[in-house]
């Protein structure tokens, strides 16, 4: 991407972002996170969205757990955290994340260990790709700033110059 103009690493990153959007991974949520961001918070959706990330490795980690207690019975407390990564999900404009959470949540009321584990795959699955996807898109959104800031002086032809 490196040597590319600011507005074809923009083109680059409305192609990505269609993309998302028709694979359902982001909704219209993400849309309003980004109006949000202005040039007095000029990185507000990728701190929104690191927020997103650290909160959610947490979540994850507590639901790997809970499923791999062989004791474990309170499928209240798995709910509890599928709430928690649901609303922040949505928050974000995470779809796909949301989705599998809801599938998620209604196998934990189910009280089906296996279904929360084949859930619980997919949403690891799903988190990682979106992870993915959007620190791929920041780092163009990173560098389209920095070739935007860059500012090549005139060429000075030698014949305008005695």
């Amino acid at each position: 991407m490196l040597g590319f103009g600011a507005e074809r690493l923009r083109a680059y990153m409305n192609r990505l972002l269609a993309l998302l959007f028709h694979q359902g991974v982001l909704d219209e949520q993400f849309l309003q996170l980004q109006q949000l961001q202005d040039e007095s918070s000029p990185n507000f959706v990728s701190e929104v969205v690191n927020i997103y990330f650290h909160e959610s490795e947490k979540l994850l980690r507590n639901l790997r757990g809970l499923l791999l207690d062989r004791e474990f019975s309170d499928f209240k407390k798995m709910g509890s955290h599928l709430n928690q990564f649901m609303g922040s999900s949505s928050s974000i404009g995470a779809q796909r994340v949301r989705n599998v959470c809801v599938a998620f949540r209604a196998a934990s009321e189910q009280s089906n260990r296996a279904g929360c584990m084949r859930a619980l795959e997919l949403l690891e699955c799903e988190y990682c790709y979106l992870k993915n996807k959007l620190h791929e898109l920041f780092q163009i959104e990173q560098q389209r700033i920095l070739a935007a800031a860059v500012r090549y002086p005139p060429v000075q032809h030698p014949i305008n110059n005695p």
